[in-house]
């Protein structure tokens, strides 16, 4: 399941004066894995990357699991809190005629990839492509509440936040190298050389991306890989408990070439304004030094996980007697004083450009 792709790319912000004071009418989207998931995978009955059960959610407001994989708040949640706004509802959640559409969606699932192939043995999840075709009915909605003009213009002025990632500080594609690429006993690592499987990628959310910005997605943050080679699932294959270097090698060139990706398409498209939201060198250094951000271990998680069954946290694991001590909760994402750490590091870059206004539904 998604991990550090804290992910959750760094919401394409205006300034936060402007931000703030126009809070009530922002209109977010955003789209991952289990690092930005608010509950997509509990609506998903076979799914097996769930986690609406204790001990996730134990620090959020009231103390239960809502399908959050974490012990508290995800980072979308606190950027969320800190604009006024509460968080987008996830997608299965919501009917095609609920004015909730209208503010925002999150169409978030644990085990989401850029490969429709990765996350395969959780039997159910909604995949990138899922997620996007998730939006293109949303948008169909919408243009039935407001009419097509102002649809289209909430889609053009709306944020779009792309966090597919494993974990704070990766994104979304984090999965389809934890989940899909690194795992032996799967097809793509064995056919694939790894200069061949970035390509793939690479190439496959271009694509996607260019699917979004012609259903209307004009303002795209799309949040890069954190070193995936030093979450606790990774570090545990080394004999010293040390980062995996090569897999945080994969990670820089997948970076490098969602970057020029990126360019690319911004001057294919003159109104898309996408950004590349790179939080390698912040969370390396968050795991690096955790004292310097008041943590106390960051090679291991607070849940005591066992990693030969998948790595969440189970409700018969034992918890560290302090969670706030921990830069991780279970084998994969982050702790909710992490989130907070990287929240504050990702709101902190703003972007310019108004805010999209929510409009009413017709009556």
């Amino acid at each position: 399941m998604a991990i550090l792709g804290l992910a959750m790319a760094a919401f394409i912000l205006a300034a936060e004066a402007i931000a703030m004071a126009s809070a009530a009418s922002l209109v977010t989207f955003v789209f991952g894995d289990s690092l930005t998931e608010v509950g997509n995978n509990k609506y998903l009955q076979y799914s097996l990357a769930r986690s609406d059960y204790p001990w996730y959610g134990i620090d959020f407001p009231g103390g239960k699991a809502t399908g959050r994989f974490t012990n508290g708040r995800t980072i979308g949640d606190m950027i969320s809190e800190k604009l006024g706004i509460p968080s987008p509802p996830p997608y299965l959640s919501l009917s095609k005629y609920d004015d909730a559409l209208l503010t925002g969606v999150n169409y978030a699932s644990g085990g989401a990839g850029i490969l429709n192939e990765t996350g395969l043995y959780f039997i159910q999840r909604l995949s990138f492509y899922d997620q996007i075709d998730c939006f293109k009915k949303t948008k169909e909605s919408i243009k039935a509440k407001i009419g097509e003009v102002a649809a289209n213009k909430l889609c053009n002025e709306a944020m779009y936040f792309i966090g597919l990632g494993r974990h704070a500080l990766t994104c979304e594609c984090s999965n389809d190298y934890v989940n899909n690429y690194l795992q032996p006993f799967l097809a793509d690592g064995q056919q694939y050389t790894s200069d061949e499987f970035v390509e793939l990628l690479i190439s496959t959310l271009g694509k996607q991306l260019s699917m979004l910005y012609h259903l209307g997605a004009r303002k795209v943050v799309f949040h890069g890989l954190g070193p995936l080679g030093c979450i606790p699932s990774q570090r545990v294959k080394s004999k010293t408990g040390q980062c995996l270097k090569r897999v945080n090698e994969y990670v820089l060139e997948f970076n490098s070439r969602v970057k020029k990706l990126i360019a690319t398409l911004n001057r294919r498209f003159p109104r898309a304004k996408l950004t590349f939201a790179d939080t390698y060198g912040d969370v390396l250094d968050l795991i690096d030094y955790p004292t310097a951000y008041g943590f106390k271990i960051s090679n291991t998680s607070c849940c005591n996980v066992d990693t030969t069954i998948g790595g969440l946290c189970l409700q018969n694991s034992k918890l560290c007697s302090n969670r706030k001590d921990y830069v991780f909760w279970d084998a994969f994402h982050p702790s909710d004083a992490a989130n907070a750490v990287l929240a504050e590091k990702f709101f902190s870059t703003l972007f310019s450009g108004p805010p999209s206004v929510a409009p009413k539904p017709s009556p």
